[in-house]
């Protein structure tokens, strides 16, 4: 059972499992300062120092001057928009398998301890377009959507080249070589997914609490998140904390919203951390698109040398990544 108690400056919720959530009222918050991180700067040190720093302290933080053109984020926001507003049973004959395709409402629980109702989202899973599993995608019929394809892989391309320049500056973060990514086989064809997001904004009455996407971490290395600027993206910097304290990040318009994902926290020993977050709705329909960079299927995690000692043991084993996903993925969707 669920207690909700809200008021009109600050929210608490006693949930269950006995975790505590507290939230600002907008009339208190103030927005979440998350550091700016410019891919473009030539003082590469500087700018791998600022994101070891966020990725320590927040585990969030924005990217700017990343090379994707706000026409193409708009022609990407356009186009989910003419998917997601398609009748029910044209997007069913695109339901999701081998994590591509469509996913309904409620389908999906990212924290079933906080409400037994599926999340208030649908979407729309495109996967990696080289290799031979570039034929388990599944597109819209070009008859009915003839721009559809040739916008979103425009735009998963440009991202794709985006995370790899990151992932460059993150190993340059970490103390070690600007291509140890690609030594380990991580960006060897990497397990780099886009999934565009639909929140409605209008739900049907209900006695229990619903969630746009109910608390998370992400599971793999990166996730580069664009939003249309509708609110509601929230983070718990201390998912260790009994008492969750939750804080708005607010939207930068053209700026990909980055964070660690479980796997990157895993590699380096807990050093950098894969934060909570969730989408809470507001009463407006809201658009976004999470682009998840995550290894070759095939490559081993294993804590990192430089982020372990006497002191700090690696606490995981090593795994390849396409286990650790398939079992994260078991757990979300029970398949």
């Amino acid at each position: 059972m669920i207690y909700d108690l809200r008021f009109s400056l600050t929210g608490i919720r006693f949930s269950s499992t006995g975790i505590v959530d507290y939230w600002r009222g907008k009339e208190m918050s103030e927005a979440l300062n998350l550091p700016n991180i410019d891919l473009s700067s030539p003082d590469r040190i500087s700018t791998a120092k600022s994101i070891r720093q966020a990725c320590i302290e927040f585990g969030f933080f924005y990217l700017v001057n990343h090379g994707v053109d706000e026409e193409l984020f708009r022609r990407v926001f356009e186009e989910s928009s003419k998917l997601f507003s398609l009748p029910l049973e044209d997007k069913t004959k695109m339901s999701r398998k081998q994590q591509r395709g469509y996913t309904p409402l409620y389908s999906e629980n990212l924290d079933p301890s906080s409400t037994p109702k599926g999340d208030s989202k649908e979407s729309f899973y495109i996967g990696p377009l080289e290799g031979a599993i570039k034929d388990l995608n599944q597109w819209p019929l070009e008859e009915a959507l003839p721009c559809w394809r040739s916008s979103m892989e425009c735009y998963y391309n440009k991202v794709l080249s985006a995370g790899t320049r990151l992932m460059h500056l993150i190993a340059l973060a970490l103390n070690l070589d600007e291509d140890f990514f690609e030594k380990v086989g991580a960006l060897d064809v990497p397990m780099a997914f886009l999934r565009l997001l639909h929140y409605p904004g209008k739900l049907e009455p209900s006695g229990e609490e619903i969630y746009g996407a109910s608390a998370h971490s992400d599971y793999g290395m990166i996730t580069l998140l664009i939003t249309d600027g509708i609110p509601g993206l929230q983070v718990c910097r201390d998912k260790s904390h009994h008492t969750r304290v939750w804080e708005d990040v607010p939207n930068i318009k053209g700026a990909f919203i980055v964070n660690i994902g479980d796997m990157m926290e895993r590699w380096t020993n807990c050093l950098f951390r894969s934060t909570l977050h969730r989408v809470m709705p507001t009463g407006q329909e809201r658009y976004s698109a999470a682009f998840f960079m995550d290894p070759n299927s095939d490559c081993v995690v294993k804590c990192l040398e430089s982020c372990c000692s006497e002191s700090c043991p690696p606490r995981f084993p090593p795994i390849r990544s396409i286990d650790y996903l398939k079992e994260r993925f078991r757990l979300t969707y029970g398949s």
